[in-house]
């Protein structure tokens, strides 16, 4: 048993390693393409073609990890069915390897790739998607999203703000900044904007090029407006920079643990994290889909095959992966503007799959 359980491991690694590097040279030459309309842009230095093929690079752990439980399944498919058509299978089930025990042969491997989607993306994929982004902040000038850039909130003692960083500059500062306070009644009592700023050690931030606005309400239809122009303001804030930043970034690109602790964050001060929780939890099941694609390969083995016939299979493995990203995808966005929970949401596509898987692998195998 050993020696198969060997056969079957090193012919699906094999096939699912040159699945993936097919589909990681496809979208890096899909993302070069896409990178090449910023070459020659002035920015800090200018943006050249050595550093967009730089960015294309630091984005490989990303897309690897998207397509792993996809390439899993294709691999698997195409490594089982060929099995079958060889008549391989055939001499292996004589040989004493039942459906369960192929099923725990196929789940062992799929718990290896459990293990490396993990690794990559919640340690590999941050990281080099972070340093992707300094790339493009030093060379374009700065890091933005959208048109009015990061919005966050917080709250202290009775009072509230809401805290708008419109870009991060190539040295981690801040461009445009707009601080709004208000009081315990809601009401505005304060702007400050300021050019540009700098997160401080000591949980303040370093404001250059102030103008603040002190608004005091005098009775019921009188209100007193003080203007303040200052070079420099320290602003007290529990506000990191980690924050700011995860605001910028789209939250699929973050680690388990930057979720969580974003997720407090914005809990703590009142603030809707149903986005990012969905993210989180799509965080916790994703790389557990390895283990539905093996299931949901297994069938393949005890399928006849003709002469040529395989291929059709695996292109519907193919479309079997795709349709599972797709699916993903949009409970992803519907549970969003559903407001469903968000736990459910993230493992509904695994858990749908693993019904498939499940049947499948009763129809074909154990009652045939």
């Amino acid at each position: 048993m050993k020696t198969l359980r060997r056969l079957v491991h090193r012919e699906a690694l094999f096939a699912v390693t040159f699945v993936t590097a097919g589909f990681l040279a496809l979208f890096f030459f899909f993302d070069l393409v896409d990178e090449l309309r910023w070459v020659g842009r002035t920015g800090a230095e200018g943006y050249q073609l050595s550093h967009a093929f730089l960015y294309v690079v630091l984005s490989i752990p990303s897309h690897l990890y998207e397509l792993l439980p996809i390439t899993v399944l294709i691999g698997t498919i195409f490594v089982m069915a060929r099995l079958a058509q060889s008549s391989e299978f055939t001499i292996m089930r004589t040989s004493g390897m039942g459906p369960w025990r192929a099923l725990r042969t196929l789940l062992t491997l799929g718990g290896v790739f459990v293990l490396l989607t993990f690794a990559v993306g919640d340690y590999v994929a941050p990281l080099t998607d972070r340093a992707a982004q300094l790339v493009k902040v030093r060379y374009l000038g700065k890091l933005t999203t959208g048109a009015t850039g990061a919005w966050l909130k917080e709250r202290q003692d009775d009072r509230s703000y809401a805290v708008n960083v419109r870009a991060l500059t190539p040295d981690g500062g801040m461009l445009d900044v707009r601080i709004f306070e208000f009081d315990a009644q809601g009401r505005l009592a304060s702007q400050t904007r300021a050019a540009s700023g700098e997160f401080g050690a000591e949980g303040a931030w370093a404001l250059q090029g102030v103008q603040r606005s002190r608004y005091e309400l005098r009775g019921a239809e009188e209100a007193r407006v003080e203007h303040l122009d200052a070079p420099a303001l320290d602003w007290p804030t529990r506000i990191s920079a980690d924050m700011v930043a995860a605001s910028l970034l789209k939250p699929d690109r973050m680690a388990t643990i930057d979720l969580f602790q974003y997720i407090r964050h914005l809990d703590a001060n009142g603030q809707s994290a149903q986005r990012y929780e969905i993210e989180f939890w799509r965080k916790v099941f994703y790389p557990l889909s390895c283990l539905v694609m093996v299931v949901l390969a297994l069938p393949f083995a005890y399928l006849h095959f003709r002469s040529g016939g395989i291929a059709g299979y695996v292109f519907g493995g193919v479309m079997a992966g795709i349709s599972f990203f797709l699916l993903n995808n949009v409970f992803g966005y519907a549970g969003n503007l559903q407001n469903w929970s968000p736990m459910l949401t993230a493992a509904a596509p695994g858990l749908i799959y693993s019904v498939l898987s499940l049947a499948a692998f009763g129809w074909l195998v154990l009652r045939r």
